[in-house]
């Protein structure tokens, strides 16, 4: 794709958001690119991909109806009966792009569950989108992008996509925890400091108080984008009282973990209405209202299902257990984790290991460049780990 400004892609950007771009340090040569991956939205992930470590060839089997599905992170089971049924009923509606205000029923409910008002919350499709444009909103030639290292890795794609610089500083050594003031040191002049928490692929959570600490201590006008994508698999406390209190902070969240809508494409975004009106400035607020129905119906729904939240949590960590006994009992290393997925370690590179497991019909997850001999196993229903389980004893064998 090339660099040069098109003028079809000129006109997706606002004078404001030109003028930002260039007190940023890109040049009009990176207009076009940026227009891109904005207007693409979540369609851009195959073309950022490009920029993406290798994780190996894919696995025999994958997508084969006996396959054992524990390598993407999703959720064992589908959206809860009473929410899915929310869904069902809107279908017939499905003609209209707003049948019953369901938008403002998604964003009332998520404010009410987390205590910050409307608009200070921003729908999409995923989490995917918001982080890409909290990076081309923050970062620029000048200011760069900071990350634990293993981590999500859509960061890293769209600062090797925009070209600017990036920086990856080791998980904590004692806990395999993001060590924020690692990387407040390796580039204390960034313009996004990203932490996923838990951490994506080990489970691992950042302490609210760090994640406050790396807020004050930042440098002025860059933002700390915290990804939540797992935690109400873990339960944890969340950083999104710093988004009520005005600090300069962006808060992602998904339906794809937990709720079970991976397919169904929905997330939230927290901050500041200037924040938020920043990473729309791009392309107007037209993409954050094409939303399926379905989907919002389905995620306003679940939101307010507390209990069925504690439940799926629970069966969770039962099947976590359970696994992590397992592997306890083979001898086997693995990171504790605090979500619905631990990184084990092998004695061979990991490619293989999933090759071996392809075979016994189980699809597990794919290593890291930094570990090429860890593979991550997400956390299935109890039948699920159980599968693994035997597989694991074959492979092993």
């Amino acid at each position: 794709m090339s660099d040069i400004l098109s003028d079809e892609a000129c006109c997706t950007l606002s004078g404001d958001a030109r003028s930002d771009l260039l007190a940023r340090g890109y040049s009009r040569r990176h207009f076009g690119r940026i227009s891109t991956l904005l207007g693409m939205g979540a369609a851009a992930a195959p073309l950022l991909a490009r920029a993406a470590p290798s994780a190996g060839p894919k696995a025999a089997f994958v997508g084969h109806p006996d396959m054992v599905r524990i390598g993407s992170n999703e959720c064992w089971t589908g959206p809860f009966p009473d929410a899915a049924q929310a869904g069902i009923a809107v279908i017939p509606q499905g003609n209209r792009y707003e049948p019953s205000d369901l938008r403002q029923t998604l964003l009332f409910n998520a404010s009410q569950v987390e205590g910050v008002p409307v608009d200070h919350i921003q729908p999409w499709a995923g989490s995917s989108d918001p982080l890409c444009r909290s990076i081309v909103s923050f970062a620029g030639p000048g200011r760069g992008v900071v990350t634990a290292n293993p981590t999500y890795e859509a960061a890293w794609m769209v600062a090797k996509w925009l070209n600017v610089k990036l920086t990856r500083v080791p998980l904590r050594a004692r806990d395999q925890a993001t060590d924020v003031r690692g990387m407040l040191a390796a580039d204390p002049h960034a313009g996004v400091y990203y932490v996923c928490s838990p951490n994506n692929p080990t489970g691992t959570i950042t302490p609210v108080e760090d994640i406050e600490w790396l807020v004050d201590n930042k440098p002025k006008g860059s933002i700390v984008v915290v990804d939540e994508a797992y935690l109400h698999f873990a339960g944890t406390p969340s950083a999104i009282p710093m988004v009520k209190a005005g600090k300069d902070v962006i808060v992602l969240r998904t339906f794809s973990k937990l709720f079970g809508m991976a397919g169904l494409r929905l997330g939230l975004c927290f901050a500041r209405p200037d924040i938020l009106s920043k990473m729309l400035r791009y392309d107007g607020n037209y993409l954050s209202y094409m939303l399926p129905v379905t989907s919002e119906a389905i995620g306003a729904h679940s939101l307010l299902m507390a209990d069925a939240i504690v439940q799926r949590r629970n069966e969770m960590i039962a099947a976590r257990d359970f696994t992590c006994a397992h592997l306890k009992k083979r001898g086997i290393p693995f990171i504790p984790s605090q979500a619905n997925m631990i990184m084990v370690q092998w004695s061979k590179p990991a490619a293989e290991v999933k090759a071996a497991f392809a075979a016994q019909k189980v699809e597990i997850g794919r290593s890291w460049e930094i570990w090429p001999n860890r593979s991550r196993i997400t956390i299935g229903s109890m039948a699920n780990m159980q599968a693994f389980c035997t597989a694991l004893d074959k492979v092993m064998a």
